[in-house]
């Protein structure tokens, strides 16, 4: 395996981000309405702290987006073919390390049901359940935590 680097997105970074988030593999199903036409644009990386994973090829692995107010894990997603290889954990990793350089004392997260176990694995606690809010999202969401002071 290439080793992975995680670099600050940039405006022409915005279509691949958009074209990993429509084609993820976890929103498939019941799951496909919440990314069905959402696109990440040179304006949200421009406003956010958005970080990409990619190999030495510059091949996106994965990504993330940090708002700061309120402090939000907003997005994250990792390739389908790079899951398994630690990229979610290195991104995860480098997140908690963006908030604490800013001064944020917890991150929020909402999370995809099935990436609720990932997101615990790395150390967030569960802190309540969000109600479905049709016709977009269907389901409950776990509402979780980063602590990261």
């Amino acid at each position: 395996m290439q080793p992975t680097m995680i670099k600050r997105a940039v405006a022409q970074d915005a279509e691949r981000l958009t074209t990993l988030v429509q084609e993820s593999g976890a929103y498939e199903g019941k799951y496909a309405s919440i990314t069905s036409g959402y696109r990440v644009t040179p304006d949200y990386i421009a406003q956010h702290r958005v970080f990409v994973a990619v190999d030495t090829t510059e091949r996106l692995l994965g990504f993330y987006a940090l708002l700061l107010e309120p402090p939000e894990l907003d997005l994250a997603f990792v390739a389908d073919d790079a899951q398994g290889r630690g990229v979610g954990r290195l991104l995860m990793e480098h997140m908690i390390g963006q908030a604490k350089e800013a001064g944020l004392a917890d991150v929020r997260v909402v999370s995809h049901p099935p990436a609720e176990e990932f997101y615990r694995r790395l150390g967030a606690e569960r802190v309540g359940m969000i109600a479905p809010s049709p016709p977009k999202v269907a389901w409950e969401r776990p509402e979780l935590r980063f602590v990261t002071a």
